[in-house]
């Protein structure tokens, strides 16, 4: 049986901070198995939360300083982690911070340098996934499909409720994938004017009034009336999404709204991919939102499972490491499938740190 010991490292786009996971990963010429290791999550100082949030209006001066120095500042969180948890690692796959992604145009970005984070570690590292498939005509995303069909197969639908909601169902030769709306990207940048990090439990939107015609109108994005491959970014939400949002409709109702939008739209593809039966992974910060989990229930006829805490919060970190080893066992790694890409690729730039 073939080993390989991956670091995942993961930031989001609700800017709560840096996931970093330690796993085994085995494959015995027909199927792989993963072991959780150590894990760690960092939250992002208000320094980087402001950096980071406001990247995309800097100058290209600014842009190019902050992805050395974010890939410096991932490397030291990673080497810290290492050396505390004396890990031995084959690879380090990082996703990056995403601050463009605008497929349609041909281009997008996830800063974080790989050559900063392999200077700190020592270490072979892989990042810059997007680039290649999105150079192929593709989305660029979503990129954890080949995980979630390589390793949580059991289950009939996988979906991630992160700062976007992503979805993903069948096997690697029948696997359909897609961003389904934004999740924690707004929900989160509302309670942060209250000097909330997040809605706990959702107890905010429990509170709220259903705003019905703020709900049609959110529903008829014209993005919700497509089918995929397609996905999101910052700048839809930007562009799209906020504006739909007035500034007269106080939070409470804006998060309850948000809350049944977010629902809809996950119970619409759900029933769109014709599921009847089975089970439904649902990983993300989203998933403690148990307000949001209600409501998505109430829309269902399908099971849903919550799983321990490692892995609900650090499955995408996770599937970033096994991108790593894809990667270096130069195995397609992103689907074309979910993509529409002209065809699958070995992504992922290399860095060596020897």
């Amino acid at each position: 049986m073939e080993r390989y010991n991956a670091i995942g490292v993961m930031s989001g786009t609700s800017l709560d901070g840096l996931d970093i996971v330690f796993a085994e990963f085995f494959f015995d010429g027909n199927n792989w198995f993963y072991q959780f290791g150590d894990y760690i999550e960092i939250p992002y100082s208000k320094k980087w939360q402001n950096k980071l949030s406001n990247l995309a209006q800097a100058s290209a001066f600014e842009f190019a300083r902050t992805h050395v120095d974010f890939g410096h500042y991932m490397g030291k969180k990673v080497d810290a982690f290492i050396k505390s948890h004396r890990l031995e690692v084959d690879v380090i796959g990082v996703h990056g911070h995403t601050v463009f992604h605008q497929p349609e145009l041909g281009f997008t970005s996830q800063i974080g340098d790989g050559s900063a984070i392999a200077s700190r570690t020592g270490l072979l590292v892989a990042n810059d996934f997007r680039s290649m498939d999105v150079a192929r005509g593709g989305q660029g995303a979503p990129l954890v499909p080949i995980g979630d069909a390589l390793l949580f197969s059991k289950y009939l639908a996988r979906l991630n409720l992160g700062g976007f909601s992503n979805i993903s169902f069948g096997g690697v030769d029948d696997i359909n994938a897609f961003d389904i709306c934004p999740v924690n990207i707004v929900m989160n940048e509302i309670t942060r004017k209250q000097g909330l990090e997040y809605d706990e439990d959702g107890k905010i939107a429990r509170n709220g009034q259903l705003v019905r015609e703020l709900l049609h109108k959110l529903n008829q994005l014209d993005y919700y009336q497509h089918n995929g491959p397609k996905s999101l970014g910052r700048e839809w939400v930007d562009e799209c999404f906020w504006p739909c949002l007035s500034t007269n409709i106080s939070d409470e109702d804006l998060l309850r709204t948000l809350v049944e939008h977010t629902a809809d739209q996950i119970a619409y593809s759900l029933a769109s991919s014709k599921i009847n039966s089975g089970k439904v992974l649902i990983t993300g910060g989203g998933a403690y939102n148990s307000f949001l989990i209600e409501r998505i229930r109430a829309k269902i006829s399908l099971e849903i499972v919550i799983p321990d805490p490692i892995l609900v919060e650090m499955k995408e970190a996770l599937i970033f490491a096994f991108l790593g080893v894809l990667r270096i066992r130069e195995q397609p790694n992103i689907l074309n499938k979910v993509t529409g890409a002209k065809r699958d690729s070995i992504s992922g730039a290399l860095y060596k740190g020897v």
